[in-house]
């Protein structure tokens, strides 16, 4: 008998989550496959964790990141009691999946989306089922809240698409679902609003965020969850003990407390993503607009398939993400927003190789 066959055998059976490349090595890449700012977080947040960084370190960090909450309640006016925080906002997807979802329940969410949500589904020893978006991608209430799901994720702006459905559309999900709500919001500071106004109206509806985009602290995996503080005393029961470091709870206070310092390099992403999807157009792409940090774009007709794209552009030195395996992407690549130079080099290696096309 061998060891594996101990193992669950929902885990044996289960596809694990591939995440994006974070290339190792002495070659100097272009990142523009993760979503990352492109910027490093203001001064006065590093500060922050290199004040944070003393023999304090041999105690334990606060353990439900109470400074944290209270500022996030305060920048969102909420009350502290309706704030979880998690060790980055998968943590937190996982803590919502522990609190809702028996073995064989449902899970639901539109297609495509993030690919972590059946994973993490199958870990629990859920279901995991998708509706697809509708023809013109708005948000397929009625087939979602059909489902009966215990859990139904909605991510906005969704990824890797980066659109955003009308609110009105995510509070009427809520109105019909039997079950819990998930406003994925990790590109949320990219979009022109947010779902943090119809938690005062839904109860079943669950807000989560993320420090790995806008806040330019993906290193540090900083999350965070808003609801009810009935629904919140419930989930902190499952989150794991001292979830989140003394380093990481530092920084996100000083972010939280300091928020005007981020919108100037929010704003710079937005310019990017604005000139980027009109460049790509103009190339024999097809970019929608996006209220993300990236850019999902339609390859030009050509010898080339996604995944030669791929391997050309990085073969340049740039790394951007493809989704080649789900059918409804495979003519497409995902491009997240850099720097103005970034952008500079990303152009001109794209007319280089469409001239060798």
């Amino acid at each position: 008998m061998s060891i594996l066959d101990s193992v669950r055998p929902g885990v044996r059976a289960m596809a694990g989550y591939v995440p994006g490349e974070q290339p190792r090595g002495l070659k100097r890449l272009i990142k523009l496959n993760t979503n990352e700012n492109p910027y490093p977080p203001p001064q006065l947040v590093l500060d922050a964790i290199a004040g944070a960084a003393d023999e304090r370190l041999r105690l334990y960090p606060e353990p439900t990141s109470l400074p944290v909450r209270e500022a996030a309640a305060q920048a969102c006016g909420l009350q502290p009691e309706q704030v979880l925080v998690g060790n980055g906002s998968d943590d937190l997807l996982t803590i919502i999946l522990r609190t809702f979802v028996d073995s064989g329940e449902t899970v639901a969410a539109p297609d495509p989306t993030y690919s972590l949500y059946k994973p993490l589904t199958d870990i629990q020893g859920g279901r995991f089922v998708t509706v697809p978006w509708n023809e013109d991608f708005s948000l397929p209430v009625d087939a979602l809240a059909a489902t009966g799901a215990k859990v139904i994720f909605v991510v906005r702006p969704n990824a890797p698409t980066g659109h955003a459905v009308p609110l009105s559309s995510v509070a009427e999900l809520c109105r019909k679902a039997p079950g819990a709500v998930v406003l994925d919001e990790a590109y949320g500071d990219f979009c022109e609003d947010n779902g943090i106004p119809l938690l005062a109206e839904h109860a079943n509806l669950i807000v989560t965020r993320s420090f790995s985009k806008s806040f330019s602290l993906a290193g540090l995996r900083i999350g965070l969850g808003f609801t009810s503080a009935e629904l919140a005393a419930q989930m902190h029961k499952v989150r794991d003990s001292y979830n989140v470091d003394a380093l990481a709870q530092a920084a996100a206070t000083a972010a939280l407390e300091n928020l005007d310092a981020y919108a100037p390099l929010i704003q710079a992403v937005k310019e990017q993503r604005t000139r980027l999807t009109e460049a790509l157009n103009r190339r024999g792409f097809t970019a929608p607009p996006s209220q993300a940090n990236f850019v999902l774009a339609k390859i030009p007709e050509g010898r080339r398939d996604g995944k030669a794209w791929l391997n050309d552009l990085r073969a340049e030195g740039l790394i951007v993400r493809y989704f080649g395996s789900h059918p409804k992407l495979t003519d497409k690549l995902r491009i997240s927003i850099g720097t103005p130079e970034e952008m500079d080099v990303l152009l001109a290696v794209i007319d280089r190789i469409l001239e060798s096309n």
